[in-house]
């Protein structure tokens, strides 16, 4: 199997491209299947910029070329309201399709879990529309569980519509993980 890397993406117009054009070839392979998650164009370089500089983005990269990237947040109102610090949430994990080995969505996962384990947080959230009937369970097989659903999210368009939760535990709180909190 090629040798997958991960790296920070920096607010450089190059990784904001490459993220739009990930996240817009995600959605329109998705739309394509039947499968009712994103729609292309929903989501621009300013939105890419405010979560690299808020947040952490993450490439995959196989080869040199970047094969997938992800958004991890350490905190998510929206979807999950006020929480205490015990999680990290994931968000637009997104593959090319063209340059992507098999497994690459797996790998994704697993480093954005280990990333969240090394800020000491006991938790891996994440959500998807309720009802799509892939997506869900790939997470379930990937160990998370849902836990419950937000009605009444807004889509872009002003359509609302409804998120499973899911979340998966990363180790025991209290454990030690020779990790700092964030």
């Amino acid at each position: 199997m090629d040798m997958i890397t991960f790296r920070l993406a920096a607010d450089t117009d190059a990784d904001v491209a490459a993220l739009v054009a990930l996240y817009d070839g995600a959605a329109r392979w998705m739309r394509d299947r039947g499968i009712d998650q994103w729609t292309p164009g929903e989501r621009d370089a300013e939105h890419f910029r405010l979560r690299i500089k808020q947040d952490e983005v993450w490439f995959a990269e196989v080869g040199g070329e970047i094969a997938g990237a992800w958004e991890l947040w350490w905190e998510d109102l929206p979807a999950w309201g006020p929480q205490p610090p015990v999680a990290g949430y994931l968000h637009r994990l997104m593959v090319d399709r063209d340059r992507a080995p098999a497994g690459t969505g797996r790998a994704m996962l697993a480093r954005a879990e280990q990333r969240i384990a090394e800020a000491g947080r006991p938790l891996s959230r994440l959500d998807c529309k309720s009802g799509n009937p892939r997506l869900q369970p790939y997470y379930e097989s990937a160990g998370y569980r849902a836990v419950g659903e937000q009605r009444a999210k807004e889509g872009s368009d002003g359509s609302r519509y409804t998120v499973t939760l899911l979340e998966k535990r990363l180790f025991a709180p209290g454990a030690d993980t020779g990790a700092q909190e964030r």
